[in-house]
């Protein structure tokens, strides 16, 4: 009988691993993304500082296992083999609720996820207990959940949305009214002070709150760190304070850059001593339980259903090598794991300074709720003097800085700085009260917070930032109630399956990872090889010609391959190949919106004597967007004929749609090399064919009229045939005005100057 047991052991501690590899990819972005997303170090060196961090962090988080092993459930109520069916559906639920939210691309929580799923899983057998005993009803439920506890840690996580928003807002816009935007230009004593109290509320959280109890601290320390909180406090302040003002005069130090170092480093540290718990707490928690049946089962041969779990109920320290190992794992994975080297945008551009696409739609509350904002706004101005609504006006006026489009960060270094002290200290307190507060929550509240603060949240974007915020929590609560409901099913699952529903539920979620591993290595795959259209950057006509020539090579292959690909799937009826089609011709809609939305800063950044480089630059993305919008057509129109299960074409008209695209093939072939060669010249020899073109597809027309007169049965294949020949018409006109454009103003005589090259000199100066 123990072999299950040992079994369920062994499948427990390749799940922690995977929980370790999966967790931590997804939640590595939370203490990244302030120091990415500000720009104030290299990729490596926040690497390095975090990895360091989550080694420490997960050395020092013993304490919080406890949640796993008493924090939701009444160990004493459990059998041994109903505590194991807890532990083993926590853990495969939690395996595939994020193999779930990773594939559909749904925020997720690994703290919510364990917390509901130990809720839902203990809930259910616990149903199953009462039901099979007939002197209990539902009312006993209360006995069997540790009630005060779990509402303590549910409504923690609830309420650190708003805590979390709000303390980073207040200190946000505090910090930029002491130090404005232009923070640089302050006295040092102003980057000290600053300094001295953002690095004392890190430490004072990490090593009070945080180290004070590990087994490495001198015992001597921990008496003082315990009885002297406040004198630690204000010795911490005047020395960080004077080192800070030390290190500027005596080293030119970047003290901002500094901040952000240790507040990576300690919300690393914060990160792994509060989230390994989800990881492997339930794990340790299953092995401590064998380990204590399997003493009495030697001892006086007792059966795991008359075992109680009352032990578990106890303190018991967690083996310091296990914690190792998982720090180690955790360390790995943030180098090696290509989902943790992508950086989720999420957060970042929703707190983002400057205006870009925003990647949410506004909704009726997003609107109502701006609405509100913006009314209350007014009403607070009407009570403030004007003097100090001008001087704090003054306070976030932003410098005019032109830097490349790739090295502009999403927010300056006062704001990563905050982020990151902030977050760092609110996890630390929880984790000092034994609370598994969500690091995702408090990070991105606190990142919204301060965006909101600092006026990153204009009149253009409010809607569409707070409409992604609303998306954000909503995945937030549909992650808490599916981690409940699949975490019950599963355990009800495996108490009546037992070793069965086990090997069953095991290999499923060894495929699921191997699918969702795969699939994202494909993914990966495809966005490096797929071409990116780029944005403009010269400051001249002729510095636009060159410079968008790869943009036009890219949309004239990719807009071959789409074409191509319509008519094929429409010749052999392929609805797969079609639906697949669609997508890539709303990915390149996309891209050219986003060139599109990017005119705006490309104007403004334009010489004066050069902004007649704008108006070719409209045109050339009017034409491209022509274009697509043809090509969107043929392709949407082409899947919903054989979506719908109309009539197959006429072979007839197969053969003559399969003609036109072997011309325009030849076409299109010839007009990407000279774009990839950037030879213009060669343009003019393509235009020439441009009435033997037209004639052609006038010809497909005009036999399709005279099919229709005579033999064609079918009024979706000829409404089908004429869309198509006329978008494709409608494609050739916006191609060859593209050509003419540039046949046009391309002039081989003039070297093109670019807007780079005097950002380059502006920097040096």
């Amino acid at each position: 009988m123990e072999n299950l047991y040992i079994y369920m052991l062994a499948a427990l501690a390749f799940l922690a691993v995977a929980d370790l590899v999966v967790g931590v990819s997804n939640d590595a972005v939370n203490f990244l993304n302030s120091a990415i997303g500000s720009k104030a170090v290299s990729f490596k060196t926040i690497m390095i500082v975090a990895s360091i961090g989550v080694a420490v962090g997960a050395m020092t988080s013993s304490g919080m296992m406890e949640v796993a092993r008493k924090g939701i459930f009444n160990p004493g109520e459990f059998m041994f083999n109903e505590i194991m069916v807890i532990f083993m559906a926590v853990m495969l639920t939690d395996i595939l609720l994020l193999d779930f939210f990773n594939t559909m691309g749904l925020p997720t929580s690994t703290t919510v996820s364990i917390v509901f799923e130990l809720l839902g899983a203990s809930v259910a057998v616990a149903l199953i207990k009462i039901y099979a005993d007939s002197s209990k009803s539902i009312i006993d439920l209360g006995n069997y959940i540790n009630n005060e506890k779990a509402i303590e840690i549910i409504l923690g996580i609830l309420l650190s949305v708003v805590v979390a928003f709000t303390i980073g807002a207040i200190i946000q816009y505090v910090s930029r009214l002491l130090l404005s935007f232009k923070f640089e230009e302050k006295p040092d004593w102003y980057s000290a002070i600053f300094s001295g109290f953002a690095v004392t509320s890190i430490m004072y959280f990490i090593i009070v709150k945080g180290l004070k109890n590990a087994s490495f601290m001198p015992p001597s320390a921990q008496e003082f760190l315990s009885t002297s909180p406040f004198t630690f406090t204000g010795i911490s302040f005047l020395a960080f304070t004077i080192l800070s003002m030390l290190a500027i005069k005596l080293f030119n130090a970047k003290i901002y850059t500094i901040i952000i170092i240790i507040g990576t480093f300690a919300l690393a540290v914060a990160f792994a001593g509060n989230d390994l718990v989800n990881f492997i707490g339930v794990p340790i928690a299953g092995y401590d339980s064998f380990q204590k049946w399997y003493e009495a089962f030697l001892a006086n041969g007792v059966l795991p259903s008359e075992f109680s779990m009352e032990g578990l109920a106890g303190k018991v320290p967690t083996n310091s090598y296990l914690l190792l190992i998982a720090g180690l794992i955790m360390v790995l994975t943030l180098w090696f794991s290509s989902k943790a080297k992508a950086v989720v945008k999420t957060s970042v551009d929703l707190s983002r300074q400057d205006e870009v696409k925003e990647r949410f739609e506004p909704n009726y509350l997003s609107r109502n709720i701006v609405r509100l904002t913006i009314g209350l706004n007014e009403s607070i101005n009407k009570v403030l003097p004007n003097s100090y609504k001008n001087w704090s006006k003054e306070r976030f006026i932003k410098p005019n800085v032109v830097v490349k489009e790739q090295d502009k960060p999403a927010f300056d270094l006062v704001r990563a700085a905050v982020n990151l002290m902030v977050a760092s200290v609110l996890i630390s307190i929880a984790t000092s009260m034994k609370l598994p507060l969500s690091t995702t929550y408090v990070t991105f509240m606190v990142a919204m917070g301060t965006s909101l603060a600092d006026r990153a949240w204009g009149s253009e974007s409010a809607v569409y930032r707070v409409a992604g915020v609303l998306n954000v929590i909503g995945g937030w609560f549909f992650t808490a109630f599916s981690a409940f409901v699949a975490a019950a099913i599963m355990a009800f699952i495996l108490y009546h399956g037992e070793g069965y529903a086990l090997a069953g539920l095991l290999v499923l979620a060894v495929i699921l990872l191997v699918r969702s591993y795969l699939a994202h290595r494909k993914s990966s795959k495809i966005m490096r090889e797929e071409d990116q259209l780029e944005k403009a950057e010269s400051s001249s006509t002729q510095g636009v010609i060159h410079e968008s020539a790869s943009n036009i090579a890219n949309v004239i292959k990719r807009g071959n391959r789409i074409y191509t690909s319509a008519i094929n799937g429409l010749a052999v009826q392929d609805l797969k190949l079609l639906k697949k089609n669609r997508k890539q011709i709303d990915k390149l809609s996309t891209e050219i919106d986003d060139l599109k939305d990017n005119i705006f800063y490309f104007i403004r950044n334009l010489d004066e004597p050069s902004v007649a480089a704008s108006n070719f630059y409209i045109n050339i993305l009017g034409h491209l967007q022509d274009m697509t919008q043809s090509l969107d057509y043929i392709s949407k129109a082409s899947h919903k004929h054989i979506n719908n299960n109309h009539k197959k074409l006429k072979f007839s008209q197969i053969k003559e749609l399969k003609d036109l695209d072997s011309e325009l093939e030849t076409l299109f072939a010839t007009t990407q090399t000279a774009f990839e060669s950037r030879s213009f010249e060669q343009i003019g020899a393509v235009l020439e064919t441009k009435t033997e073109m037209f004639d052609l597809v006038r010809n497909k027309i005009q036999k399709q009229v005279e099919r229709t007169r005579s033999e064609e049965s079918s009024p979706k294949n000829t409404t089908l045939y004429f869309s198509l020949l006329l978008e494709t018409k409608d494609l050739l006109t916006a191609m060859m005005n593209l050509l003419e454009e540039y046949y046009q103003s391309h002039d081989s005589s003039v070297k093109p100057a670019r807007l780079n090259s005097r950002v380059g000199s502006d920097q040096e100066e």
